[in-house]
């Protein structure tokens, strides 16, 4: 059902769809969700998800006109701008793991770097485009582990594979936002979000999936960094803010970039537990890996200052970081319970979040 909302009133405005790379992913399918209950046209650009992934439980296969390819393939993303023709393009294909990056150095740079340069490529060879929205992350700031906040204009620099390739996307992004000033083209944006969290994310090697599976299988999960600090949020609170943005740019809008996180310093993965603790009853089992084995791998601590989006569009958390975490571990309980279908408890997470804005005057 089409929500009543004015987030997405430019978006529907436009005489094309918006096209989501990564559309299969756990974020994209939020989002291609989302764009669905507010009446947004959407076509989807992805690999094809394993049976195990939200997307499969979801049934979501044939739902948005889609095509299961890669990122790495230009050939196969100009066809389908040329099929499909998008008016924005929200680039959300990834390699996101950072444990993931240390396995496959060279496929994390062809997917992340070489894939955002194929999708800007493509995307200013077609007619029609006007926006596009690379979201890459926190993790692209040079980070000295001080608990500093980081604002857009900080230095980027990426210490593991995940998040130097991450960089090189910045770097393209930053080269044909220098293309279009220059010579013309589609507004292109950076969109930078913290630690995403939400209900039905199956990635492995990620904190509160790995809970989720240990909650529903009894499995015992070993909890890397229980010190380290993360700015956890709701997959719904930056899937709003690239939407205000991407609205925002088809008005003139001049940023470059915008960091999408929590108001409130950065909770530790043992807060996290500790929370998620009180909402499972402890049904889970963990143990925790001693700090000094993995903090070469991964930064200590991230922050990031929102306050740019803020005050240009006018984007706000909904859910602070307690609420998010639980907000998703009610979210597994529903699941576990069999009360909610994976459906239903998407729908009415993403109709709660809608009305808490529209309650702010916000949408």
């Amino acid at each position: 059902m089409e929500m009543e909302s004015l987030l997405g009133t430019e978006l529907k405005q436009l005489s094309g769809p918006v096209m989501v790379t990564g559309h299969t992913g756990f974020k994209g399918t939020w989002l291609t969700l989302l764009l669905e209950k507010l009446g947004v046209p959407v076509v989807g650009y992805s690999l094809q998800q394993s049976d195990d992934s939200l997307f499969a439980k979801l049934g979501r296969l044939g739902k948005i006109p889609e095509s299961f390819q890669d990122v790495r393939d230009s050939s196969s993303l100009a066809r389908f701008m040329e099929v499909h023709k998008p008016s924005v393009v929200l680039h959300m294909a990834a390699q996101s793991l950072v444990l993931n990056s240390y396995q496959c150095p060279r496929e994390t740079f062809e997917v992340n770097s070489q894939g955002t340069v194929n999708v800007l490529d493509s995307a200013f060879k077609q007619y029609g485009i006007k926006v596009i929205g690379v979201v890459t992350t926190d993790k692209v700031y040079k980070n000295d582990n001080s608990g500093h906040k980081f604002i857009e204009s900080d230095p980027l620099s990426g210490k593991d594979p995940y998040s130097a390739s991450k960089v090189a996307a910045e770097a393209a992004v930053a080269a044909w936002q220098q293309v279009s000033k220059v010579s013309g083209g589609p507004k292109v944006i950076a969109l930078r979000a913290g630690n995403v969290i939400g209900g039905g994310d199956w990635a492995k090697n990620r904190l509160i999936p790995d809970l989720a599976l240990s909650y529903l299988s009894k499995k015992e999960v070993v909890v890397r960094s229980p010190n380290s600090r993360r700015p956890w949020q709701h997959v719904l609170d930056p899937l709003c803010g690239y939407l205000m943005a991407l609205e925002n740019c088809l008005k003139n809008s001049t940023e470059d970039a915008y960091n999408f996180g929590p108001k409130e310093e950065s909770l530790s993965v043992l807060s996290l537990i500790e929370t998620l603790e009180k909402i499972w009853n402890s049904d889970f089992i963990y143990k925790l890996l001693p700090e000094t084995l993995e903090i070469e791998k991964e930064a200590l601590t991230l922050q990031l200052n929102s306050s740019l989006a803020t005050i240009k569009l006018g984007w706000e958390p909904v859910f602070s970081q307690i609420e998010a975490i639980e907000r998703t571990g009610a979210w597994w309980e529903q699941i576990k319970q069999g009360n909610q279908t994976f459906h239903q408890a998407m729908s009415l997470d993403i109709d709660f979040f809608l009305n808490q804005i529209q309650k702010r005057g916000k949408i």
